[in-house]
């Protein structure tokens, strides 16, 4: 059986990358394992925030299935009680069962992450959403107990990384994720060592857009670092080379053990990032209503495993975190089956080179009570019941500037679209659980986009 590495960082865009374009982030360690591996270049997450997008990893279903549609405010003690995922069959927990010793290390954002979660053999997560403040004194939850350590962040978690493969049951394989949270805002107090490098760049890969031409600015868009944009552009970059120093470490480790070479390493993010395109800083719920911009629906998706997959691969297919969950499952030998499953492996992407002709041609992605889909060319988005509902021509208005959604000429287009939208809803989701009937959910956080601010 082989080990798999998981590495899924929180709000690391794919446009942020050397491998996905990026001209100067330096990023040595990515940059190799996508040179040497596979890479996905048009993954994507099904919701464009932390908690849904993560949820749909583990458990393979869409926000209107498993029921978490926005971000879940940890520190609310209350809110952190709930059972988020109910009796859902995680990934880890199916990974255990098969004979897998389970780890996680970093964040994990379901729901009452201070208690180590079914499935997990260690559970060192970082307990309270606001641990993620990168520098000093952050709280961790290791197997339900809170302990302090000082130092960055992304250190911390490799440092309880490493630890784990070290002492781990060599008889069993591994499957170790590991949560990095630096990419998150706020974009303040990184190393000055990386900081001060990325002060002279010209940023030329973030395009000049000035306004978010469809709503106002919200959330993170509204921080104060947007007064200071070349700064917080900066301190980004120098997160994505501190997280690439990280997995490293990791990758060094494993060479030090000798298990690289039976270890399948996957690099991801939950959802992608903002960092001034269009004038917004943040993900979906960077504006009200909230958004499904690409820079914030579009993730890294990296595999890399010597000897065992069709190296130099990049993939064009379109790929999501339920499809992920059924690579990651079908790499370890594990079959799931059942109709509630959206997803579908690709491991033979991977393995074969080979192409899927009935894969499909399509994203589909939800918030809340948004909804959207996207073709090669055409992204439709939805918010129901009234809208606003927008139509972008990729080719022709790649920074969707102009919404087409009123124009006669697309009519027919914008109602296949919407048929193949409901469609795939009407397969897939639990009516109770679903982003329609949102308003009559569990609140998630004090900023929920469909009820304005609650107490």
């Amino acid at each position: 059986m082989t080990n798999i590495l998981m590495f899924m960082t929180d709000d690391h865009a794919q446009w942020a990358l050397p491998a996905y374009g990026n001209r100067e982030i330096i990023a040595p360690t990515l940059t190799y394992l996508a040179n040497t591996g596979v890479r996905m270049a048009n993954a994507f997450t099904p919701t464009p925030v932390c908690s849904p997008a993560r949820a749909s990893f583990w458990t393979g279903l869409f926000p209107s299935q498993h029921g978490i549609h926005d971000y879940i405010n940890e520190d609310d003690k209350e809110r952190e009680k709930l059972d988020w995922l109910g009796d859902e069959v995680t990934l880890a927990s199916r990974l255990q069962e098969s004979g897998y010793t389970t780890a996680l290390c970093g964040k994990w954002h379901c729901g009452n992450g201070r208690k180590k979660q079914p499935g997990f053999d260690v559970w060192q997560s970082t307990g309270s959403v606001t641990a993620r403040y990168n520098n000093l004194d952050n709280e961790y939850s290791d197997e339900g107990e809170v302990y302090r350590k000082d130092g960055y962040e992304t250190q911390i978690i490799t440092d309880n990384a490493v630890h784990f493969l070290r002492e781990r049951d060599t008889e069993k394989p591994f499957f170790l994720f590991v949560g990095y949270t630096t990419t998150h805002s706020p974009w303040v107090n990184h190393p000055e060592r990386l900081v001060s490098h990325y002060r002279n760049c010209r940023f030329e890969d973030i395009p000049e857009d000035t306004v978010y031409h469809f709503g106002r600015l919200a959330g993170e868009s509204t921080l104060p670092s947007r007064f200071d944009e070349r700064e917080a552009q900066a301190q980004y970059y120098a997160c994505v080379t501190q997280i690439d120093e990280q997995v490293g470490r990791l990758l060094d480790e494993l060479d030090a053990l000798k298990l690289r070479d039976d270890t399948l390493v996957i690099y991801t993010a939950d959802h992608g990032l903002n960092c001034g395109h269009h004038g917004v800083w943040g993900k979906g719920n960077g504006t009200r209503p909230l958004n499904m911009l690409e820079e914030s629906i579009r993730v890294p998706l990296i595999f890399n495993h010597p000897g065992n997959l069709f190296a130099g691969q990049v993939r064009s297919e379109f790929t999501d975190h339920t499809d992920l969950f059924k690579t990651v499952l079908d790499y370890a030998g594990i079959n799931v089956t059942g109709e509630r499953y959206p997803g579908k492996s690709f491991k033979t992407m991977l393995t074969e080179a080979r192409a899927d002709p009935d894969w499909k041609d399509v994203y589909i992605g939800e918030y809340g009570n948004l909804r959207a889909i996207r073709t090669d060319r055409y992204k439709l988005v939805r918010r129901y019941p009234s809208g606003p509902n927008q139509l972008f021509d990729l080719v022709d208005d790649p920074r969707e500037t102009r919404n087409l959604f009123d124009d006669p000429a697309y009519g027919s287009l914008i109602e296949d679209l919407t048929d193949r939208m409901t469609s795939f809803f009407n397969t897939y989701q639990d009516e109770h659980k679903s982003g329609l009937n949102v308003n009559n959910l569990p609140v998630h956080n004090p900023v929920e986009a469909w009820r304005g601010e609650i107490d």
